[in-house]
């Protein structure tokens, strides 16, 4: 009977060992995030420990899928493992491929032979406090933009290339000049000297300073 006992408790003791359950609410303000997490409609367990693997965090959002575990099978002790969102997590992956995500759909998506692939969702995207940036490419590297491309750059900008293409006008000074490159050139190709002093034959003169203000 003493052996039946044992085993009945044993055997409990592992059925309690793992529990399925969902998010309720959370709290990410301390050095452990704590779930309050729903098992069934007669156990709901506060403050259930989540941990995760080191430079990884996230915060699941209510109704997520609870995976825990409870040490020697008691349900006082028990630590969070697992967490899924059913709504939000991305399908259709291939084999060998990862992606970073959140519930709103911005994602950073490791594909399997397609290269990076990072979604915005609409959204900014901000880099901070980074001492120097640098992209090695072995092709082309494009920008396209819905907007203008602005660069505050109070030392200077410099291009080491044989030749800067523009599809359009380009303008210096901006605070004080008006006109684009491409006017400057029109300007200067028909501007005129006016010339004192003219003498016949073979003499030459010198000619005054060109009229035009610009």
């Amino acid at each position: 009977m003493e052996n039946g006992n044992i085993a009945s408790r044993l055997a409990r003791r592992v059925l309690l060992a793992i529990g399925r359950g969902r998010v309720s609410t959370s709290n990410d303000s301390g050095v452990v995030q704590l779930v309050q997490t729903k098992f069934n409609d007669l156990e709901t367990i506060d403050d259930m420990p989540r941990v995760a693997e080191f430079g990884f965090t996230s915060r699941p959002p209510d109704g997520s899928d609870v995976l825990a575990v409870f040490i020697g099978g008691d349900r006082s002790n028990g630590v969070i493992v697992g967490t899924n969102h059913q709504g939000s997590r991305p399908t259709g992956l291939a084999v060998g491929e990862t992606m970073i995500f959140s519930q709103d759909g911005k994602s950073v998506y490791l594909t399997s032979g397609g290269g990076i692939i990072v979604e915005a969702k609409g959204q900014d995207v901000v880099v901070n406090d980074a001492r120097n940036v640098t992209w090695n490419c072995s092709g082309d590297f494009t920008l396209k933009l819905g907007g203008k491309f602005n660069v505050v750059a109070p030392g200077g900008t410099n291009f080491t290339t044989p030749t800067v293409q523009s599809s359009g006008d380009m303008q210096d000074n901006v605070g004080t000049n008006s006109h684009t490159m491409a006017q400057m050139r029109t300007i200067y190709d028909g501007h005129n000297h006016i010339v004192t002093g003219v003498q016949a034959g073979s003499s030459q003169v010198t000619s005054n300073t060109p009229t035009q203000t610009e």
